[in-house]
């Protein structure tokens, strides 16, 4: 595997760029890479760094259960040999030329795959930025979960507020996460009668899902979480320490942890891909084809798709999108296989933890998974065995999913062991 800051990569056959060596991007690649001819395809990745994150770790740095080493690890370790890394840049996108242009580099390609992720836009929030990283936090980057560390190690008592400012945002069952083990870190401290912990969201009610959000709420109650429903957040007022929604309502905060908005890649602005300032790159939600460009691909967190922004739904329409890729080149129909398919642990504290399994049409169902009435995982429930799956998948992540090799997983999501009504 050569990294490299500069190569055109011309008269080497056909391209493939893949923008964005995250998640999606790495497990892409090194699967395409078993599937292309070396000969006739030249796989090219680009990122402006070399520091690849197990995101789901970061929410496990402000409770002090890992530490930032455990959860970074260098891009390249990751990518199969013979696909070009790339550490720059980039600044346009020609889609007409169909080329990528960096600071240091131009790249054609033949077909382009986007899957560059999100990135927080804390400044977005009026005053939200004259208080940030000072007294109101994120987890969702690992400075962020640092320094949040800090302040959980420092805090006192008082209010806690965890606020999600709009949605989607990735991974959305992550807020609820923090507070469910907040609950458990001061409660483990011995001061949890000290610290009022407040769950504020625009939603109206704790998940986008109405089982799941009943389930949620459940538990919410019975950690003496208090939840502010259909708050949309309008303002921070980072000296008065309180947040204020568009309607008017206000909630004071000793503490505050904030989901700040989201946005796709700014060069995907620039370059008219993105459908709009937001960045997203509008994705048929089937096929994993871009709907408004040629020769073009989306995965992860940059898609349009109505479902949540997570790992598992990168991993499931990874395996269609590619399917998809090979028929294509072909000649072949691409088939509209991808289900919105998503699985997700929730981790509750105390050493248990939640899962959640849906798609498109289907809500998370109580049941058990990945066996039919075995498991040993339970759905829409709690259970050390989930906890335990949760923690095991870092190992999951780090040597077999990244890597791009096939897990006992289907990609479409299957109602057997499901509880219907």
């Amino acid at each position: 595997m050569l990294q490299v800051t500069y190569d055109t990569g011309e008269g080497m056959g056909k391209n493939l760029v893949i923008l964005g060596a995250g998640c999606a991007g790495t497990m892409v690649a090194n699967k395409l890479r078993k599937r292309l001819h070396r000969d006739e395809w030249t796989i090219t990745i680009i990122d402006k760094d070399d520091r690849h994150v197990y995101q789901p770790g970061l929410l496990f740095i402000p409770f002090g259960i890992y530490q930032p080493e455990e959860i970074v690890r260098s891009r390249s370790e990751f990518l199969a040999r013979d696909i070009r890394f790339v550490v720059d840049e980039i600044n346009h996108v020609d889609t007409e030329k169909q080329r990528v242009e960096t600071m240091a580099g131009s790249y054609p390609y033949d077909q382009l795959i986007v899957a560059t992720g999100v990135e927080l836009a804390p400044d977005e929030i009026p005053g939200l930025m004259e208080g940030w990283q000072k007294v109101a936090f994120d987890f969702y980057t690992l400075p962020g979960a640092i320094n949040l560390h800090k302040a959980m190690r420092n805090f006192k008592g008082g209010k806690l507020v965890l606020n999600i400012a709009e949605f989607p945002f990735k991974c959305p069952v992550a807020p609820l996460e923090f507070v469910y083990m907040a609950d458990a870190y001061f409660t483990e401290r011995g001061m949890r009668d000290l610290v009022e912990i407040h769950f504020v969201t625009p939603l109206p009610g704790a998940f986008t899902k109405p089982k799941a959000s009943a389930f949620f709420s459940k538990l919410i109650a019975e950690k003496d979480i208090r939840i502010t429903a259909s708050f949309d957040l309008a303002e921070v007022d980072c000296a008065g320490k309180k947040i204020i929604s568009a309607g008017g309502q206000s909630m004071d905060f000793d503490l505050l942890v904030v989901v700040p908005p989201n946005v796709g890649a700014r060069y995907l602005v620039r370059s008219n891909i993105a459908m709009d300032e937001i960045g997203y790159v509008k994705t048929n939600k089937h096929t994993l084809e871009a709907e408004q460009h040629q020769n073009m691909w989306v995965l992860g967190d940059a898609t349009t798709l109505p479902t949540s922004k997570a790992g598992s739904v990168a991993h499931f329409s990874a395996e269609i999108m590619v399917e998809n890729f090979m028929r294509v080149l072909h000649g072949e129909a691409v088939r509209p296989d991808f289900d919105g398919h998503s699985n997700c642990f929730i981790e509750t504290g105390f050493g248990k933890a939640a899962l959640i399994d849906f798609n498109y049409d289907y809500e998370p169902l109580p049941g058990k998974f990945p066996l039919p009435g075995l498991g040993p995982f339970s759905l829409l429930g709690e259970s050390k065995a989930n906890h335990w799956g949760k923690m095991m998948f870092k190992w999951v992540y780090w040597n077999k999913l990244v890597s791009g090799e096939e897990l006992p997983l289907e990609a479409q999501m299957s109602l057997a062991g499901k509880i219907q009504d």
